[in-house]
């Protein structure tokens, strides 16, 4: 587990408590539930002749679909136990040792799940079968996916197989990435500092730390891009081939198909970001201004504090932050932040082995969520915590639904952590003087302009390392060239061409997994969805919670179109996502006022 110590303000835990799980590897709890992985893959390998034989089908289908429910339950446990704690522990043999045991026992169900796919898309009578229980009704809509993604598999022989190699190819590549990052050791100033803790001094109320630190974090990519190029090279090929083998048009493809989003909708979504760039660029050259830099703003300088005074937040000032603001949207919001930091839900504080960034793992089989951070006291690390609490209440919404109808797709992932960003904003906007306007604004912008601006940087890098992937090897000195036309392409002349970032590809966990690909746009998507429904709150006031909670239950069973008509959105045209980009341009304005 990952070590405890106590916050200056009070007696918080700042790391989170995994003993609902397990206690530890060692107990009987865990080591029963290894050995029933075992006892699940002989109940599931029984039904192999059921699928050739004359059996009612309402009862195989009806059977297994229990069988499912019991084996992700099971998988949810162990594999939360192993991955938080890698995240805590990035080398620790031990949970490095157990991740590739689960995986490699979970593979076995990969043969038998094939034919029951294959199984369900030969049933004739599919409806009349689904609508002759209660049980199946609920589970109409996954019986429909599972019929429409089997004309992508394989034979379950070669699923079997592949499942089975890609733990000895994109899974090691995308450790070696996590393993890399996370323990790359960087002198600063006399001191030797992680990369998530050199990379917190971007936001550093001091110029020349925030160029300093910058520095030495390029200098210190040297020490492991090229090692890093080949799993980048590695996972992008892999997908690269099996999307072709499967019938994909490209990864991209099966990216919005994974999704349940059509292509018109991401089209008509990146186009409406792309009009309001040079809303964006004259944001960033303003700021840019303000720090007293007249060829755009450079890299180093993206998230630099602006305002007179920049509080310093402890993690208790964050939670009561957060509790104050969270109140105002519902008490069930409010509610689910308060349990989250009474049962310890949180890790939050940046430490030698611990990944970079934040994220929030929903664990079904517990009806709670874990949440990593982090924190290094700054307002942009409060928004960070509540954005990701805004993802356990997305999880504590669907928790009431079946587990096959609780996965939700990566665009909706993000809608309900921006939602929760915006309240906090809103609320603390509305008592701040004019100096607190200009620093919270301006907050609230780096993160908007980072999902707007630098994502879709993100997603032209991506799609070129796909396209170009085909037919090179692309080592470092590509992938930065690549990374850099990018940047230039999204950000213009709102940055200073001479300090960009070439290795953000480098650094982002998002590029690195052999089955999620373009784990960029969804960010958009999240952050344009959340600001177009917290328009509709706007309107409608408190009436609109339970619809809202009604949406986000409902995202483990709809595609994203069906879900946004929930809230009469139509996400094909332009004209929703431009309503949700004049709400940031209103900020923008707002702030371009403030600091004439």
């Amino acid at each position: 587990m990952a070590r405890s110590k106590s916050n200056k303000k009070g007696d918080i835990m700042n790391n989170w408590d995994l003993s609902k799980l397990y206690e530890s590897y060692e107990s009987n709890e865990f080591q029963n539930d290894l050995k029933k992985v075992d006892l699940l893959i002989e109940k599931a390998n029984e039904f192999k002749k059921l699928f050739k034989g004359d059996t009612d089908s309402k009862v195989v289908l009806t059977d297994f679909l229990l069988l499912k429910i019991e084996i992700i339950d099971l998988a949810t446990r162990l594999f939360s136990f192993v991955s938080l704690n890698s995240a805590t522990k990035t080398t620790d043999q031990e949970s490095a040792r157990f991740n590739v045991i689960l995986q490699k026992k979970f593979t076995e169900f990969t043969e038998v799940n094939t034919l029951f796919s294959s199984y369900v898309s030969n049933i004739q009578n599919i409806d009349e079968v689904t609508n002759s229980s209660d049980f199946l009704k609920e589970h109409a809509f996954v019986i429909k996916e599972i019929i429409k993604y089997n004309k992508y598999n394989l034979d379950e022989k070669t699923e079997g197989l592949l499942s089975k190699l890609s733990q000895s190819s994109s899974s090691l590549w995308s450790r070696l990435q996590g393993v890399l990052t996370s323990t790359l050791e960087v002198e600063f100033n006399g001191e030797i500092l992680t990369l998530p803790e050199i990379i917190g001094k971007s936001e550093d109320s001091n110029p020349e730390i925030r160029k300093s630190a910058y520095e030495v974090e390029l200098k210190a990519y040297d020490k492991i891009s090229q090692s890093i190029a080949f799993a980048m090279n590695g996972i992008k090929g892999e997908v690269n081939t099996l999307t072709e083998f499967r019938g994909y048009r490209s990864a991209l493809d099966k990216a919005l198909i994974n999704s349940r989003m059509n292509e018109e909708t991401l089209n008509s979504m990146i186009d409406s970001m792309k009009e309001y760039l040079p809303v964006f660029r004259s944001y960033l050259k303003r700021k840019g201004e303000l720090l007293n830099h007249k060829n755009g703003l450079p890299w180093y300088d993206l998230y630099a504090p602006i305002g007179e005074s920049s509080k310093e937040f402890s993690i208790q000032d964050a939670q009561d932050f957060i509790l104050k603001n969270f109140a105002t949207f519902s008490p069930n919001l409010e509610n689910l932040a308060k349990r989250a930091f009474a049962e310890n839900w949180v890790d939050y504080l940046p430490y030698k082995g611990k990944v970079g960034g934040a994220f929030c793992a929903n664990i079904h089989p517990l009806k709670e969520s874990r949440v990593l951070t982090n924190f290094n006291g700054a307002f942009g690390d409060v928004i960070t915590l509540a954005h990701e609490l805004g993802h356990a209440y997305h999880g504590d919404n669907i928790f009431s639904e079946s587990l096959l109808n609780a996965e939700y797709t990566m665009p909706v992932a993000e809608t309900a952590s921006t939602f929760c960003e915006t309240i906090v904003l809103k609320a603390a906007l509305k008592d701040a003087s004019k100096e607190e306007k200009i620093y919270l604004l301006e907050s609230s912008l780096q993160g908007s302009t980072a999902v707007v601006v630098d994502i879709l940087s993100r997603y032209i890098f991506e799609s070129s390392v796909f396209d170009n992937q085909k037919t090179n090897f692309l080592d470092e000195n590509n992938l930065k060239e690549l990374m850099l036309s990018a940047q230039k392409e999204a950000y213009g002349d709102g940055l200073d061409p001479e300090y960009l970032h070439p290795y953000m590809w480098l650094w982002k966990p998002h590029y690195y997994s052999g089955s999620l690909s373009f784990y960029n746009w969804p960010y958009a998507f999240g952050l344009l969805f959340a600001k177009g429904l917290y328009g509709i709150y706007q309107k409608e006031g408190q009436s609109f919670t339970k619809k809202y909670d009604n949406l986000l239950k409902a995202t483990g069973k709809m595609s994203v179109e069906d879900v946004a008509k929930l809230a009469n959105i139509d996400l094909s045209t332009k004209d929703f996502w431009r309503t949700s980009l004049d709400v940031i341009k209103e900020d923008i304005e707002l702030f371009l006022e403030l600091t004439k």
